[in-house]
């Protein structure tokens, strides 16, 4: 049975920026641009009290809370923080698979102090981050991904959460359907009709019941309703891909409408992108009709972007050149690829694409 570890860093980047400026401590932060097309980045606990919360526009942010700091994020300072972390990780184990700049699962069923226990593992990585970073992480401890995850983020900030294999499924009867890490609002809304709430209620259903209600996603669905999650922790991951998608409860036919949507959704991406610390130079964008069936178009820059003003413009010129009248839509999204991971520069693009020949 393995022993798995999830940390997590509290408010990673909105953290960085109070502890180094003693001025912004209590006060409510948020990392991102205050600009029409900005997107929160990180928000601190602080203006979390607000409802302002990663993701969203920074216009919204700002409506939700007045006061709201805004600080221009310090990608080359959060990189070299976490660099510090990592080597605390290493320090335990080989086994490290990060997700990205503040967050990592550790596979410590083996850890190299020859610390009794997994939760005092977790505790030690703990009190070393503070020492070294004077920053706080949350840790969950559990044996397997799915629940270390869940077990990370069940007693934010600074929280330290052990899900033992003995109370495990009992944990997750009682887990609310929409906080199982891989249920998103849509198909939360979705599994809530089919009188799915909580753990219990989806373990009631088959893997072939799920499966055709869900598609592939069912068998995850059947296997972590019933604590199964045999992912191991890749110590090499990288991604070649960041995207966002999103299904809609009604088919839409007007482009307008399309057009505010796709904006959500590059947010979205806009937000994952910078935590990820990266940026990319061809964006996608999916296309999926009432019919189930889709189409993708996508266009690659000259240099890499990590905007949502260049996401934006350039999905937004992808969906019209693909759309047509009479068109109905279930589901868009968008993806940037051919990623440049170590860049450091936002680069933005001023120009729009011109049509390809």
């Amino acid at each position: 049975m393995r022993k798995i570890i999830h940390i997590d860093m509290d408010a990673f980047f909105a953290s960085v920026e109070q502890r180094d400026n003693p001025e912004l401590l209590g006060k409510p932060v948020a990392v991102g641009g205050s600009k029409k097309r900005g997107v929160v980045a990180a928000a601190s606990y602080e203006a979390r009290k607000f409802g302002v919360y990663s993701a969203m526009p920074s216009v919204t942010a700002r409506k939700k809370c007045p006061d709201l700091i805004f600080v221009p994020p310090r990608f080359d300072v959060y990189k070299e923080v976490s660099q510090q972390i990592r080597s605390i990780f290493q320090q335990h184990t080989d086994l490290i698979e990060p997700l990205s700049l503040d967050e990592a699962y550790l596979d410590v069923t083996e850890n190299k102090k020859g610390l009794a226990t997994a939760t005092d593992v977790a505790a030690d990585i703990k009190k070393e981050i503070k020492q070294l970073t004077n920053l706080t992480a949350s840790a969950g401890v559990s044996m397997n991904k799915f629940l270390a995850k869940i077990a990370s983020d069940y007693d934010k900030p600074d929280g330290l959460f052990v899900i033992t294999p003995n109370r495990s499924q009992q944990f997750i009867d009682q887990l609310p359907i929409d906080k199982f890490f891989g249920v998103g609002k849509v198909t939360a809304a979705k599994m809530k009709s089919l009188g799915i709430r909580n753990g219990m209620e989806l373990k009631q259903w088959s893997r072939e019941e799920l499966v055709n209600k869900f598609g592939k996603a069912g068998h995850y669905f059947f296997d972590v309703a019933n604590g199964q999650d045999d992912r191991p922790v890749t110590a090499h991951r990288e991604r070649k891909s960041i995207g966002a998608e999103r299904t809609f409860s009604d088919d839409i036919k007007s482009l307008d409408s399309l057009n505010e949507s796709l904006e959500l959704i590059a947010e979205e991406v806009t937000r994952r992108v910078l935590k990820q610390d990266s940026s990319g130079r061809t964006i996608t964008v999916k296309i999926k009709f009432s019919n189930f069936t889709q189409i993708t178009r996508s266009f690659s820059l000259s240099t890499p972007v990590n905007d949502c003003e260049s996401i934006v413009s350039t999905s937004k010129y992808l969906l019209q050149e693909a759309f047509e009248e009479g068109m109905s839509v279930r589901l868009l999204g968008i993806t940037l690829s051919n990623l440049d991971n170590k860049q450091e520069t936002v680069f933005q693009m001023t120009l729009f694409p011109q049509r390809r020949g």
